[in-house]
């Protein structure tokens, strides 16, 4: 019974600190590369700059209820391409915010002296995702 509570208590400790690394790094990602401001900038709609906020917040924690619940969104086609539109969009600004800042590599390479280590560190960062993406994909 004590190693079942400890194994659960184990679990939980190491679910909840994956949550607030994966949060603080999506929050990071959004800071660093000033997506909502930039998203506001490029429409010139500063007014609603909460408005992109809320929605943000509002995204990540509707869906994270959904995927922790057994539930199953029973969506039409048309639903199924809304949520797809709106998750393209996300993802497509996520890419040009990430095309116009890809400049922060090389000079976060030179500044911390890995500026000869540059291919490594990318490769590191591409192999990590790719063997993550893979060990989720079969393993989950």
């Amino acid at each position: 019974m004590m190693a079942f509570l400890g194994g659960n208590l184990l679990a939980a400790f190491v679910g909840l600190a994956g949550g607030i690394a994966v949060g603080s790094g999506m929050v990071a990602f959004l800071v660093v590369l000033d997506i909502i401001p930039r998203l506001a900038q490029i429409t010139r709609s500063f007014s609603h700059i909460h408005s992109y906020e809320a929605a943000v917040v509002a995204g990540s924690l509707i869906f994270t209820w959904v995927d922790f619940g057994e539930g199953k969104l029973h969506l039409n086609p048309m639903g199924t391409a809304l949520v797809g539109v709106f998750a393209g969009c996300f993802v497509g600004m996520l890419a040009a915010a990430l095309t116009e800042i890809i400049n922060v590599l090389p000079i976060l390479a030179k500044r911390v002296g890995m500026g000869s280590y540059m291919i490594l560190l990318l490769m590191a960062m591409i192999f990590g995702k790719v063997f993550g993406s893979l060990f989720e994909w079969l393993f989950y």
